[in-house]
């Protein structure tokens, strides 16, 4: 089978900007609005991939998953209902809410889901920040005090990362993505964020938006002091329960093929041109999901893809 792509669903956000437009060359919905997410690959109840390509064109992802799943995908991958992982580009110009996702062990007597992610780093402004578990010696207590005196992000960790850098955000970190980033974001198929705080700043809708003070304060791991940048073991950036994720380096002529025989796996290309068999290109900032049976791709020239799998027991 040739890859298969699917139509991104863009999220207008606060913080959002153009740059998926700029960058990728994006044709986004609305010129006016600010476009902080492109949702990829995703298979949620409102949210849904549509393949957009090819003979499977109009089909959604979910359908893939549960009628074709051993000739696409491959392994039983388990019980999922649904596609386990989504993938998403975030455009950050102004800085996201400072949030926490819930551990698995609390998610739903909380009322939501687990959510494990990471990031990849593809642009960012000099000096952007990302802010990352807390700073040492901060205490529930004190957290607790600067969330009713509104200075949270004093107690906040900061990193200024680097293109090409990456980090893995288990659920229970305190964290959130500063002004000036574009980042390729592999997480668990969760849409579950608690937000903390805001910067006191209003919604598009102009009005503030929902905190979630008391899920937060369940969920952040307090323990967690000045995590950095995560180092890469080889190609893998990323190693997990729910995914896998390695940055593959490719020099023109040379081919990228799924990592293990007879199972899928999905590409993000980060820089680069990438070919099918078909005849078919992938370009910087495209997402596609490689067939357990399909060709390998070929770089057009020196190329950098993320390449993300799914562990068979997830």
């Amino acid at each position: 089978m040739e890859p298969i792509t699917f139509n991104p669903l863009y999220m207008e956000r606060v913080w959002g900007g153009r740059e998926l437009e700029r960058v990728y060359h994006r044709t986004l919905p609305n010129p006016h609005q600010p476009y902080g997410e492109s949702w990829e690959i995703v298979d949620r109840t409102k949210e849904q991939s549509v393949v957009d390509h090819g003979p499977l064109a109009g089909t959604s992802l979910h359908d893939l998953w549960t009628t074709r799943r051993m000739e696409i995908f491959g392994a039983e991958y388990g019980n999922h209902p649904r596609f386990p992982i989504l993938i998403k580009l975030l455009d950050s110009r102004d800085d996201l809410s400072i949030q926490v996702h819930p551990p698995a062990d609390l998610a739903a007597g909380l009322g939501g889901e687990p959510k494990s992610e990471m990031w990849f780093i593809a642009a960012c402004d000099p000096g952007a920040k990302l802010f990352l578990g807390l700073q040492r010696g901060v205490t529930r207590a004190d957290f607790e005090h600067a969330i009713a005196h509104g200075t949270v992000a004093d107690c906040v960790h900061v990193v200024r990362p680097r293109p090409g850098d990456s980090i893995f955000i288990a659920s229970g970190r305190l964290h959130a993505i500063g002004a000036g980033f574009l980042i390729h974001e592999i997480q668990q198929n969760s849409d579950t964020t608690y937000r903390v705080f805001d910067w006191n700043r209003p919604g598009l809708d102009g009005k503030p938006r929902d905190l979630h003070v008391a899920p937060s304060l369940a969920s952040i791991d307090f323990q967690d002091y000045e995590p950095a940048m995560d180092t890469p073991d080889g190609d893998i950036l990323a190693s997990c329960a729910y995914f896998q994720t390695a940055r593959k380096s490719l020099a023109a002529g040379q081919a990228i093929a799924n990592p293990e025989p007879g199972k899928f796996s999905v590409l993000s290309v980060i820089e680069g041109i990438l070919q099918s068999t078909a005849g078919r290109r992938f370009t910087m900032g495209r997402c596609l999901l490689l067939p357990r049976d399909a060709p390998p791709l070929t770089a057009l020239e020196n190329s950098s893809v993320l390449q993300v799998t799914l562990p068979g027991s997830a």
